[in-house]
């Protein structure tokens, strides 16, 4: 009543909450009222604007000590902003900080850096501390919410949810959401996504604090509870995205205090399918590796053991590689230590798998073939089954078929034997990228088919789009260009639904080399680039090499031969530095016809010589043929005719043997020309030359290549020139 009809700013400071604050409000509107408080204020009437005071930014925070200090301005930056990240970037640490340094004048900034590190929160100009700040707001607390933030003291990650929060103070979930969002309500808990909660740095080191007063043990239960939660919540989810599990993982918790409690399914998130599975890893990705690591400093070997078992699938999806590669060995060494091989075997699978990746076969074999040998020493069948499988899949990728193959079939009848569905299904998904690389196109097709409705049956999205992936690239190489089309599409669409990136770039890439071969090359550019991104963007260096390689062949189709010389040197630069053979072979197959259409014949033939001498130990028949019309191509360029019919005759008779009607095409084109190039032809060469062109032209059009055009063209030409051409 007092301020009726007066203009003023009035300030309302530390309201304890709306009800406080709201019988000093002025009844009229010519009043701005300032209200502050540590607390969120929901209740007040009227038209209010709510403004949450964050963190300063780095460069505020230093600006704001200087002005509070100013005989730090001629300090360097470097000292400067050491201090902010020690306070946090808290205004109120910041300014106490500031105080300090102008009550202490023989202090340096390095002086008080070193005081900040041990003692910042008991730090002190006068009597005012960080500490005592919080204190305000602790004691505020009923019992209940005070115990609940000292265990979330006890957290080694920075932020948490309800279930993590409610394993760790040892109530419901429920409870715990009611709790995180009355601390949230009390200023000490900021939100960082959807029922997600962290807390600022200082403030954590305060539960903490406020926590080491705790007992021991009840701070063990409460650590151990979380670690048990962790664990087996990670466990569900690696269930769901692990292509094939071949051993129940190993019961979390049996280091100290105690034997491991199981965690109810109320109390854990539902991870029904890999999509949720994987959104939930994601989410606690840092929470979970700073368990890792909180374990690892605990010497608990075998919670280091289980829970980065827990992390592989995402390790495996998001890298980066060379860390998880770390993680997996450190896993290993533990797990040996105990003695417990499933575990151990477990954990080398996983490096050798993500060494494959990388490019590192021979260490990935090594990895592998440690694992089989523990998986026997323990008497795991399932285990071996799904080594062999792994080892089998290196060498393929390493380009050994014939050991490849027979690794691959061993373990498809190991998994047939046990009834396990899902190693079956990831078996016959690699039997059958074994197949498309022997050139045995429909038994890989048949393979894939079989093995994507298994992962149907059993809701495996992931297995799905990885075995669509395969089927649109069998696809390609048979030259049904639509369907290829449409089945990369499809995974390319999954594997954007699960967030798989290297899955969508390697569609991507795929959709890109289909594209090139029909033509669409701005399409193919678009898709090749996306693709580059994500393979960069990754560190997988052997994606980027074989996306380079199509990167070439499009800009020699359209033409641009300095840029494609350009990608093909960095896909060979990238090729030879992981040591992978084959991306060099292709790569120097590509480069070669490069060096042909520019003109420089001696340079092509060097450089195709060294691509088939490489290609030669995979035993590609599809890249054979490719390399066998290439080799055609450019004798005829040099005038070696009967040399250039040669390479065509056997590139023919390998495609028609493996079904490739893109390479059978292009030796049927290659032989017309041959004879054609030779000049003075009777009227039944004449006529057969035509004739392979004609038949050429039909195949490349059903393909929807652009090939069939150049093809028309020249025999429209002959045409012209009087020379009988029969009408397709």
């Amino acid at each position: 009543d007092r301020m009726a009809g007066q203009r003023a700013v009035l300030v309302l400071d530390n309201a304890a909450s709306s009800a406080q604050a709201a019988p000093l409000l002025p009844g009229g509107d010519q009043c701005l009222v300032l209200v502050t408080s540590r607390r969120h204020l929901a209740d007040l009437p009227g038209a209010v604007t709510p403004l949450l005071v964050q963190t300063l930014r780095p460069e505020q925070a230093r600006a704001m000590f200087v002005r509070l200090a100013p005989r730090a301005e001629t300090s360097r930056d470097g000292e400067l902003a050491e201090l902010a990240e020690l306070a946090g970037f808290l205004p109120l640490a910041i300014s106490l900080l500031a105080r300090v340094y102008n009550r202490h004048a023989s202090w340096s900034l390095a002086d008080l850096a070193a005081e900040t590190r041990a003692s910042l929160l008991t730090l002190a100009a006068e009597t005012d501390s960080v500490a005592a700040a919080f204190e305000v707001s602790y004691q505020h607390l009923d019992p209940g919410q005070r115990e609940f933030f000292r265990r979330l003291g006890l957290h080694p990650g920075t932020t948490t949810d309800a279930y993590a929060a409610a394993a760790l103070a040892g109530v419901s979930p429920g409870e715990a959401a009611r709790l995180l969002d009355g601390l949230h309500g009390e200023g000490l808990l900021t939100e960082t996504g959807y029922r997600r909660y962290g807390m600022h740095d200082l403030i954590r080191r305060y539960a903490a604090e406020r926590a080491a007063a705790d007992p021991a043990a009840e701070r063990d239960r409460a650590v151990g509870a979380l670690l048990d939660y962790y664990e087996q919540a990670a466990a569900a989810a690696q269930a769901q995205l692990g292509r094939h599990a071949p051993v129940p993982p190993a019961p979390p918790g049996s280091g100290p205090p105690g034997p491991a409690r199981v965690i109810p399914a109320a109390a854990a998130p539902a991870l029904a399918d890999s999509v949720a599975a994987l959104a939930w890893e994601r989410a606690e990705r840092a929470s979970l590796l700073a368990c890792v690591d909180y374990a690892s400093r605990a010497g608990d070997r075998a919670r280091l053991a289980g829970l980065t078992a827990g992390l592989a699938a995402l390790l495996h999806h998001d890298g980066p590689w060379a860390e998880a590669i770390a993680r997996h060995g450190a896993a290993a060494a533990a797990a040996g230590q105990l003695g417990d091989r499933t575990a151990q075997a477990g954990a080398l699978r996983e490096q050798g798998n993500l060494r494959r990746l990388t490019g590192d076969f021979a260490g990935a074999a090594a990895d592998v073939d440690a694992a089989m040998a523990s998986y026997c020493e323990a008497g795991s069948r399932l285990g071996r089954a799904a080594a062999l499988n792994d080892r089998g899949a290196i060498r393929l990728s390493a380009g050994d078929l014939p050991a490849a193959t027979a690794d691959l079939a061993a373990s498809l009848a190991s998994f047939r034997d046990l009834a396990d569905r899902r190693g079956e299904a990831s078996a016959q998904h690699d039997v059958g990228a074994a197949h498309l690389a022997s050139g045995d196109y429909p038994a890989g097709i048949a393979a894939l088919t079989q093995a994507q409705a298994i992962f149907r049956s059993l809701g495996d999205q992931l297995g799905q789009a990885s075995a669509l992936f395969y089927l649109g690239d069998a696809r390609r190489v048979t030259g049904d260009y639509p369907a290829a089309t449409d089945t990369l599409a499809q995974a390319l669409a999954m594997f954007r639904e699960l967030g798989i990136r290297r899955g969508q770039a390697s569609a991507l890439g795929n959709l890109g080399a289909v594209r090139q071969l029909t033509g669409e090359y701005p399409e193919a550019a678009r898709d090749l680039a996306e693709a580059l991104d994500i393979f960069h963007d990754l560190g997988n260096q052997v994606g980027q090499a074989f996306t380079l390689i199509h990167v070439g062949a499009v800009r020699r189709l359209t033409g641009d031969y300095p840029g494609a010389a350009w990608a093909l040197r960095q896909a060979l630069s990238i090729s030879r530095a992981v040591g992978s053979q084959y991306c060099q072979g292709t790569a120097l197959m590509e480069l070669a016809a490069v060096r042909r259409l520019a003109g420089d014949l001696a340079e092509a033939g060097r450089v195709l010589e060294e691509a088939r001498a490489i290609l030669a130990d995979f035993g590609d028949p599809g890249t054979e043929a490719e390399a066998l019309n290439e080799s055609g191509l450019l004798h005829r360029a040099r005038g070696e005719l009967g040399r250039a019919a040669d390479y065509h005759r056997q590139a023919l008779e390998l495609a028609r043997g493996i079904g490739s009607p893109r390479d059978e095409a292009a030796a049927l084109a290659g032989l017309a020309r041959c004879e054609l190039a030779a000049g003075n032809l009777a009227a039944g060469e004449l006529a057969a030359a035509v004739a392979g062109l004609v038949q050429a032209r039909e195949l490349f059009g059903r393909l929807g290549a652009p090939e069939a055009d150049d093809i028309s063209a020249e025999l429209d030409a002959l045409s012209l020139a009087g020379r009988t051409v029969p009408q397709p």
